[in-house]
């Protein structure tokens, strides 16, 4: 389902790059695939929604909702997503590289295969038995 929020058309593969969604009210949203590089979605409510593969790079997620987000195989590299609500949020497989997660709620969020660094140049995976390292400085 469609819908048209602050001008822009919110729909699975949209480009939303550099789109401006702060404090927007996007709960349970496809956004399946969307292109949402540099997109400000300070304080938005992105309950349930559904990010699978979206290119969230240096989006800005402060204090965002994403309870229950479906974030598998999305590109959040040097996202911010300080304070936000990631309860129950699936990552399988996403790239938080560089992310911002100060103060991030990650409460039985499911972080398999999620790609993330020390910001020492270090380079780790979260596999089922542990964090494995990929790349080291």
């Amino acid at each position: 389902m469609e819908m048209i929020k602050n001008g822009y058309m919110i729909e699975h593969g949209a480009n939303l790059r550099r789109a401006n969604l702060d404090g927007t009210n996007l709960r349970r949203a496809n956004l399946y695939e969307a292109n949402l590089r540099d997109a400000n979605l300070k304080g938005a409510n992105l309950y349930g929604a559904n990010l699978y593969r979206a290119n969230l790079r240096d989006a800005n997620l402060k204090g965002a909702n994403l309870i229950g987000a479906n974030l598998n195989g999305a590109n959040l590299r040097d996202a911010n997503l300080r304070d936000a609500d990631l309860i129950r949020a699936n990552f399988i497989g996403a790239n938080l590289i560089g992310a911002n997660l100060n103060g991030a709620n990650l409460r039985d969020a499911n972080l398999l295969g999620i790609k993330i660094d020390d910001g020492q140049g270090n380079v780790y995976e979260c596999q089922e038995d542990g964090w494995h390292i990929l790349e080291s400085k």
